[in-house]
């Protein structure tokens, strides 16, 4: 996909995996709507992502691996949901070559901790 889905309701993950990031992007935006964005992420042999403004929740499309957050180690496989804090730092560690998986970013600037 090179521009996000502005409607319907379904998104084929083989679409996603065909979709390209946009230049100085780590994941291809995939979808914004309601103060929701849903991304696709698949890194290649290591993940350079930064922590995030937003909080976020990762739904594991396919592979496995190791979710570090602030230290703390989670296994995951394919059908997982993992979620990461606003301003957290976290990355994908030992993941299959196959691994990708949805990004949903949420909630505002600084995450729900921000906001209570």
């Amino acid at each position: 996909m090179n521009e996000r889905v502005t409607s319907g309701d379904h998104i084929a993950l083989a679409k996603a995996l065909q979709a390209a990031p946009a230049p100085g992007n780590l994941a291809a935006d995939i979808l914004s709507r309601g103060g929701i964005d849903l991304e696709f992420y698949s890194p290649h042999l290591v993940d350079l992502q930064q922590p995030h403004e937003r909080d976020e929740l990762y739904v594991i499309a396919r592979g496995s691996g190791t979710l570090v957050v602030e230290g703390a180690r989670f296994p995951f496989t394919a059908g997982d949901v993992l979620s990461v804090p606003a301003g957290a730092d976290h990355r994908f560690e030992a993941f299959s070559n196959d691994f990708a998986t949805w990004v949903i970013f949420y909630g505002p600037i600084g995450g729900a901790r921000a906001a209570s």
